[in-house]
């Protein structure tokens, strides 16, 4: 358990020492527990032993021969594997003797399932009151929509995504990475994370959390919720456009787009020096963001015929110069052959055993003593089992009688 001052040490992660025991999968899930793996927990990744996690199948594309999705790999590392039948009493067993020595448990079964095993909070808790115990679900454990499944696009959906998202009068589209999932994910380990500091500053114990992926998409309408409630007008489909600023959107070049973004007052007269039309600062219809918001259509239309008279490269030169905030719009490969990703280490790899070298991004949390750290690669499904149940105070022969019981999965040898 956490508790125990130490010295912050370069090679270990601000949540070294701390077990999570995930039973997650997916995304959601695994998204949260790879996160506090790579903040230097100790990450049990509980699977079915037939076919694991879901994600483990979901191919093309995999990497070489190794039979694991680029989809799984992505959001498992620093995570080791144990093959545990949670349908059978003795892998249920196993699995509570791993939660009485866990900080933490994540879990995204459908409502009531861990309770109709006995592996819910308040079966575990007399076991060990400093668990934090985190559920993550679609709609949530109360309300009307509690039972009922969820997937990221009806998420996107109902959660009001949708409806600001795509082209005005065209069909409305989803984010392009499940976005309603990872949303879900880092706002449990967030709550995680603040559960935890409770538990160390009150010393009152672990806690459980309720974390729904619609509630994180009805938060994240921020700003467009607020502009729902100020005017009684829900906000509809822009593209690129944004509801406030103007010009703040993509345009169309000769061989591709251009995005800019005036966010400020004093943008406005550099972005009119680059384009040559300086005649436009004195234009009354564009004198403000205020006033260019309200005469958008005229100025939409003026601009696009002006950066239908450059190509790319020399826009971005011109905004560069006169320091207007301009990109072109970087699909992957752009984006880790980015010199900035480099310098930031977010593009990293892992020698994997049968995949090879996997690349992957990397954390986008930098601590100055407490680094996070990649240091295993996803695992393979059951790779750990006999190390965990070993480290658990198994012996041999017990060992023997849950692969007999078909608790968890026969070993390789």
């Amino acid at each position: 358990m956490t508790g125990e001052a130490r010295t912050a040490d370069g090679d270990r992660g601000p949540l070294d020492g701390l077990t999570v025991l995930d039973a997650s999968r997916v995304l959601a899930g695994p998204f949260c527990t790879m996160q506090l793996g790579d903040l230097g927990a100790e990450v049990i990744k509980v699977e079915r032993p037939d076919t694991g996690d879901q994600t483990r199948g979901w191919q093309p594309p995999s990497y070489g021969d190794s039979d694991e999705s680029a989809y799984y790999m992505s959001i498992n590392r620093n995570k080791r594997s144990i093959a545990l039948n949670l349908a059978s009493e003795a892998g249920r067993e196993v699995f509570r003797e791993l939660a009485g020595e866990a900080d933490v448990l994540v879990e995204n079964f459908r409502v009531g399932k861990m309770e109709e095993w006995g592996l819910g909070y308040d079966d575990l808790l007399e076991a060990n009151p400093e668990l934090v115990y985190c559920s993550i679900t679609g709609y949530g454990e109360w309300g009307p929509d509690s039972h009922r499944p969820a997937y990221d696009i009806i998420m996107q959906a109902e959660g009001g995504l949708m409806s600001i998202t795509g082209e005005e009068g065209r069909v409305p589209v989803r984010v392009g990475v499940a976005i309603a999932d990872i949303g879900a994910g880092m706002y449990a380990t967030q709550g995680i994370l603040a559960a935890l500091l409770e538990r160390e500053l009150s010393g009152s114990g672990g806690q459980k959390l309720d974390i729904s992926l619609f509630d994180g998409q009805v938060a994240w309408m921020t700003y467009m919720a607020s502009n729902y409630f100020a005017t009684g007008k829900p906000p509809s489909r822009m593209g690129s456009k944004h509801p406030t600023i103007a010009p703040y959107q993509a345009f169309e070049t000769t061989d591709s787009y251009v995005v800019v973004a005036v966010a400020s007052e004093n943008l406005w007269p550099n972005f009119c020096t680059a384009l040559d039309r300086e005649d436009l600062t004195d234009d009354d219809r564009f004198a403000t963001n205020e006033d260019r918001v309200a005469n958008r259509e005229a100025l939409d239309s003026l601009l696009a015929e002006e950066f239908e008279q450059y190509d790319t490269d020399e826009l971005l030169a011109l905004f560069d110069e006169h320091d207007v905030p301009a990109s072109d719009v970087h699909d992957m490969a752009d984006v880790f052959a980015d010199e900035q990703v480099a310098a930031r280490g977010m593009h990293r790899e892992i020698d994997h055993p049968t995949a090879g070298t996997v690349e992957m991004p990397g954390s986008p949390m930098h601590f100055s003593t407490t680094p996070t750290t990649i240091r295993q690669y996803p695992p393979r499904l059951g790779e750990h089992t006999r190390d965990l149940l070993d480290e658990a105070g198994y012996d041999a022969g017990e060992i023997q009688e849950l692969v007999d019981a078909d608790a968890v999965a026969p070993f390789e040898d």
